[in-house]
């Protein structure tokens, strides 16, 4: 169900998360709230965030009218991507682990729309087609962020202490996610 507060219109996600954070996405705004947060809370948090909604909102909608000149990928450029991540992304994570200091499981590659690598508490790794697009650092980088979740399964500070230790310029390769990762996801048909 849709809340308006100030002009604003956005869903709720109640969850047993800690702390509140808005998500803006290309269908609106989520607001993603720790369960019992009242209603005045969140309207509170919106408005200390509002600047920062709109400012971002501006440049979501000059993105969206990009993004509507770009061309899909077809189902054959994402099985050739798929096949050639097969052969990459493993030893990727053969390379990595040792240094990490984790095993793992099944290495499955996928055509994911919201997420570049998953890892699962039976140490099952994912990753998504995609990156096979990406410069090698940040590829590496996402095999690396996936086998750290294999000592820290959560992105706490002691999470990111165990990343830069094993790949200290994650944060470059973070902030190239951030720029550019949305725009290989709008091309997933």
């Amino acid at each position: 169900m849709a809340n308006y507060f100030e002009g604003l219109q956005f869903n709720i996600i109640y969850s047993s998360r800690k702390s509140i954070a808005i998500e803006l996405r290309m269908d609106g705004i989520l607001v993603r709230a720790p369960k019992g947060m009242s209603c005045g809370e969140i309207n509170a948090f919106i408005h200390e965030k509002r600047g920062w909604i709109e400012k971002h909102l501006v440049k979501m909608q000059d993105r969206k009218k990009n993004l509507e000149q770009i061309p899909l990928f077809t189902r054959d450029e994402i099985r050739e991507l798929a096949k050639k991540a097969l052969v990459v992304i493993p030893e990727k994570v053969k390379k990595y682990a040792p240094l990490v200091g984790v095993t793992y499981g099944r290495i499955t590659i996928r055509n994911q729309r919201s997420r570049w690598g998953s890892c699962s508490s039976k140490g099952n790794l994912n990753f998504n087609c995609l990156l096979m697009l990406f410069p090698e650092d940040v590829m590496d980088y996402v095999v690396v962020h996936e086998l750290c979740h294999r000592k820290q399964m959560n992105h706490s500070a002691e999470f990111y202490v165990e990343v830069e230790r094993v790949f200290p310029e994650y944060r470059k390769c973070q902030k190239w996610l951030k720029e550019n990762g949305g725009l290989y996801l709008a091309r997933l048909p």
